[in-house]
């Protein structure tokens, strides 16, 4: 059930990444906001009510809360025209646990490559942070950018390889091979993007999306 709402992650990534960029308008976004987010909300509910106690499950599906409550900020910051900051603070915390959830994943789960693509959304929310907390504006672009990359890496590719029965198969080379892509693709992003300033059309940080992921469940 998890791995179906991955593939509208990937979705949500992949729009509100084209928003930051200024491709698309922002309030024009907020209807799959709201689709995804509660998507992401009554999921989890149903994963745990149906659990019967197995601490893995629970585990999983906790973390979709985090980002199903990021979609529905999202939806209200575009449609009422919020302050962005609270969604930039509240993006920090679901940075720290989606750090934590990577442990989990290394550690207890053992889904090795899941566990860097908790670290991917971490990096990605702490971009949020920035850019919506602590107004740095000049990170919209990138940060567009690497939300529509995003969109594909952690969401779709992930997404229909759960949905085929391909996932986990050679789990160390595939979390390998996607560590050394995002720090090179990101990295490369950064120098490219560094000397840019916010283009003219591209969203304003308070008006800027957040998205985020789900765990396999």
């Amino acid at each position: 059930m998890g791995s179906v709402g991955l593939l509208y992650v990937g979705a949500v990534l992949f729009l509100n990444g084209a928003m930051l960029l200024g491709w698309v308008e922002s309030r024009s976004a907020a209807p799959l906001n709201i689709f995804v987010g509660l998507l992401q909300v009554i999921t989890p509910t149903y994963l745990i009510f149906t659990a019967n106690g197995d601490a893995n499950v629970i585990l999983n599906a906790s973390g979709l809360y985090l980002f199903g409550f990021t979609y529905l900020y999202v939806a209200f910051n575009l449609l009422g025209g919020l302050d962005g900051t609270g969604l930039g603070y509240f993006s920090l915390f679901v940075a720290i646990c989606a750090v934590v959830y990577a442990g989990l994943n290394f550690f207890r789960i053992g889904d090795t490559t899941f566990g860097v693509i908790w670290l991917y959304w971490a990096f990605l929310w702490l971009l949020f942070f920035l850019l919506l907390g602590r107004s740095r504006e000049e990170l919209t672009r990138y940060t567009g950018a690497v939300a529509l990359i995003q969109g594909w890496v952690t969401g779709a590719v992930p997404a229909f390889l759960l949905l085929t029965g391909q996932w986990g198969q050679a789990d160390m080379l595939t979390a390998v091979i996607l560590a050394v892509f995002g720090v090179v693709v990101f990295v490369a992003l950064y120098l490219r993007l560094r000397s840019d300033r916010e283009a003219p059309s591209a969203p304003h940080a308070g008006e800027a999306a957040v998205v985020g992921g789900v765990s396999p469940g």
